[in-house]
């Protein structure tokens, strides 16, 4: 594996060709500017615009972010951008967290320090965390694959062999949105080697094993469905789009960085645990940051298509499989529709199961220690796994 530090550093050139795209864009037309009901506020978007023409500061973000250890690796041909903070403690476990969409691995800039350094923040070292924060393919700083077929089932494999070039055998996986997919495809496909997978989402793919001979669907797991397509119908425009027709949106989104803003910062307001009030949960600045790397990514096409990719490739299952590797699931109240304990234990070895008491889609970044004691909590009882055996004697 070809490992290599990073630094992100956009050209002086794109940054000013940003600007020049903010100050000439041409905005529509709103029968009520204040209101979200057909999208995103026409007034809040021209308030975030100016704020990221005059306000905001990349240079500034940059050298924070650029504080974090980042690398790239070449796995499998394909440039990794990830993050990787070792652990302060006695034993620190292995653990990969992967990020979503519209998130990014600055979703997980609060929860590193909280997980490779408990001590500091008043818990036991003995919890500590070597945390390994990967961009999925096309994501921020990691390149976008070159043919089709990478869905979270594939880069479950491709983060096996980043985990596994770090010096990490065996490892644990944390996960929402995408991530969580991705984490459940870790337990599912190398129950070996991964000592627990612990999500704060239930992959919209994941589809049970159900039939003949099979427990029917409880009353509880129907009104999960329901509630699912009653979603869908309301809020799922966008995986509807992303999931079959990514390069159509790319263009737009490519060409129009409000577009994008808009795009993005509808879901920031919408799926987390703000009461409708984007600004009480994240600043100007921490959304622009997330709305930037993809703008600077320039790689809009893959990150949409990831979708796609993952309609074609679901976490189904056809038989009466179960993964036997340790599954953990914190349900944050605000987070899209959850399914009931029992839906996921048809298919997953359920061993914790936490209703958190706020919080919405961006866990990580909402709600950075209620997440952080979560995995903590999920993970103790399964360091065993890490200790070599005993000799014995003779």
């Amino acid at each position: 594996m070809n490992l290599r530090d990073f630094k992100i550093h956009v050209p002086d050139d794109q940054i000013e060709d940003l600007k020049l795209r903010l100050r000439t864009t041409r905005f529509p037309a709103s029968i009520n500017a204040e209101q979200w009901d057909d999208g995103a506020s026409l007034a809040f978007i021209r308030r975030l615009t100016e704020h990221w023409l005059n306000q905001f500061d990349w240079r500034v973000q940059e050298a924070r972010l650029n504080r974090l250890p980042q690398y790239l690796a070449t796995v499998d041909g394909l440039d990794i951008h990830f993050v990787h903070q070792t652990g302060k403690g006695p034993a620190p476990m292995p653990l990969v967290l992967t990020h979503g969409w519209p998130g990014s691995f600055v979703e997980m800039e609060r929860i590193i320090p909280l997980l490779t350094d408990p001590a500091a923040h008043g818990h036991d070292p003995a919890d500590a965390f070597h945390v390994v924060v990967p961009s999925l393919p096309g994501f921020g700083f990691s390149a976008a694959p070159t043919s089709p077929g990478v869905s979270p089932y594939r880069v479950a494999g491709l983060w096996l062999k980043l985990m596994n070039g770090l010096g990490y055998e065996r490892f644990g996986a944390q996960g929402g949105d995408i991530g969580a997919g991705v984490s459940a495809w870790l337990a599912r496909r190398f129950p070996e080697q991964i000592i627990g997978a612990h999500i704060n989402y239930i992959p919209g793919s994941f589809r049970p094993p159900l039939g003949a001979g099979l427990p029917p669907v409880t009353a509880d797991e129907q009104t999960y469905l329901d509630t699912v397509a009653a979603w869908s119908s309301a809020e799922g425009a966008y995986a509807a789009q992303q999931s079959t027709r990514p390069q159509t949106l790319a263009y737009g989104l490519t060409d129009s960085p409000v577009g994008l803003a808009a795009w993005i910062a509808e879901k920031f307001r919408t799926w987390s645990d703000c009461g409708g009030d984007v600004e009480r949960v994240f600043t100007m600045d921490e959304l622009l940051t997330d709305i930037s790397i993809y703008w600077f990514g320039h790689m809009l096409d893959a990150s949409f298509r990831i979708y796609k990719e993952g309609r074609l490739r679901p976490l189904a299952f056809e038989t009466s499989e179960r993964v036997a590797t340790p599954l953990g699931v914190a349900v944050f109240p605000r987070e899209l529709p959850m399914p009931p304990r029992s839906w996921v234990e048809r298919g997953f070895n359920v061993q914790r199961w936490t209703l958190m008491p706020k919080g919405g889609h961006f866990a990580a970044l909402e709600q950075p220690e209620l997440l952080a004691e979560d995995i903590r909590a999920f993970f103790r009882p399964l360091r065993h796994a890490l200790r070599p055996p005993a000799k014995s004697g003779g």
